[in-house]
């Protein structure tokens, strides 16, 4: 029985690696679940004229099992991975350790074609092109307009509209992600960066945490402990946060767009008094700047097929299959042209905000070790309550300037 089982994992590996049918070679994209993706894939394949076939590989849904799998793979120089579908935060370190292909001549040229500047930088690593940016995400303010008319522009707006419904007996929570996680860490890079400060320097090869990130860290800790966020907080990650809200505890929320299409179906009555805004600046006068999410296409250096696999790429993540995928899976587009579509406005009531954010967004510190970085992030401000401004400022500079040199932190 050992041995049968072993032999068709042995089988099972192989058929996922994929092999050329009749000529026809076989592109495995390997990316994370994505419901309606498969009909992009027939419909590229069926485009394709037989010049190859892409074959939809499954990654885990969470980002660190994709991320996990890819690594391992990558590092054997396994040759039956091609189009990876690369989280925005790992395409540095993907280049960096020479995993993938750099995007040159044409194909780079097709992929910058049209994309929004935020989700392009995201795919770049030394002033190289190493990915294209496929599909990207950003936080919206969700708020209940009967309870409050007009939206907060600010943090400090936001907070105290809580605590004057709170005071009214009214529903009062700002709902969002604050548990030990990577989630924690776009929180407060959305605020570092609206705030003017800097995780690392321009280079991104030391530590800084400058005047604005500090005062992240004190915006984070006076959110933390005004007595306007929910008792999970520390705990919550993006669906208990949506489902929290949407048990109508909450009179905001700062959550990702996904939160729209399932309040409209799990919570139609409430979801009728639920509006968007742009997410909370730190000052009046200037917008904020909201990290941007998303994944990026890279072609495997170890490819067999590595022209068929650019093509394939470019197929995938093209204007017609961004809209498609954006009505149908929620995945904002990363091509400025799709949001002015007028299809898109049924799906995406939000898609003007979504777009304005998108113009001028955060991006998470870009850096190969950015998973060090988030790690220890995480930890420091964990949980946000206990955040000491000036000493946790002090602790994250060398805890980040260990995980650039990689000391002491597990990848």
């Amino acid at each position: 029985m050992a041995a049968a089982a072993v032999a068709v994992a042995l089988l099972g590996s192989s058929a996922a690696c994929g092999g050329d049918e009749g000529g026809t070679p076989t592109i495995n994209l390997y990316i994370g679940p994505e419901q309606n993706l498969q009909k992009v894939v027939d419909d590229c394949n069926a485009k394709a004229g037989g010049q190859y076939r892409i074959s939809y590989q499954v990654l885990p849904r969470d980002a660190d099992g994709q991320r996990v799998q890819m690594v391992r793979r990558l590092a054997a120089e396994d040759d039956g991975m091609d189009v990876l579908g690369l989280d925005v935060t790992w395409t540095q370190e993907f280049a960096s350790a020479d995993w993938i292909l750099e995007w040159t001549g044409e194909n780079k040229a097709e992929a910058e074609r049209g994309t929004l500047a935020g989700p392009l930088a995201s795919a770049r690593y030394e002033d190289k092109l190493y990915a294209a940016p496929k599909n990207t995400n950003v936080q919206l303010l969700w708020y209940r307009s009967d309870l409050v008319s007009q939206p907060p522009k600010t943090w400090d707006e936001m907070i105290q509209q809580a605590l004057d419904l709170k005071a009214q007996g009214k529903p009062y929570q700002v709902i969002t992600m604050g548990a030990q996680y990577e989630g924690l860490v776009v929180l407060y890079n959305t605020i570092a960066v609206s705030a003017g400060g800097h995780i690392l320097n321009d280079d991104g090869t030391k530590a800084d945490m400058d005047a604005g990130a500090v005062r992240a860290l004190e915006i984070l800790h006076r959110f933390a402990t005004a007595g306007v966020t929910s008792p999970s907080f520390s705990n919550t990650i993006e669906d208990p946060a949506r489902l929290e809200f949407q048990s109508g505890g909450g009179a905001f929320q700062l959550n990702w767009p996904f939160v729209y299409p399932a309040m409209q179906e799990a919570a139609p009555d409430l979801a009728k008094n639920v509006k968007w805004a742009r997410y909370p600046a730190v000052d009046a006068s200037t917008p904020s700047r909201v990290t941007i999410g998303g994944y990026n296409l890279a072609v495997s250096r170890y490819s067999k097929h590595p022209d068929q696999a650019f093509a394939a790429a470019l197929c995938l993540r093209n204007a017609e299959h961004q809209k498609f995928s954006a009505i149908n899976d929620g995945v904002p587009p990363t091509i400025e042209s799709v949001y002015a579509d007028p299809e898109m406005a049924k799906a995406y009531p939000m898609k003007d905000t979504i777009l304005e954010e998108l113009k001028d967004p955060a991006v998470r510190p870009l850096s190969p070790a950015y998973q060090n970085i988030s790690t220890v992030i995480a930890a420091a401000l964990s949980p946000p309550s206990s955040i000491k401004p000036e000493q946790t400022a002090k602790q994250l500079r060398g805890s980040i300037q260990d995980a650039l040199e990689s000391k002491g932190v597990l990848p």
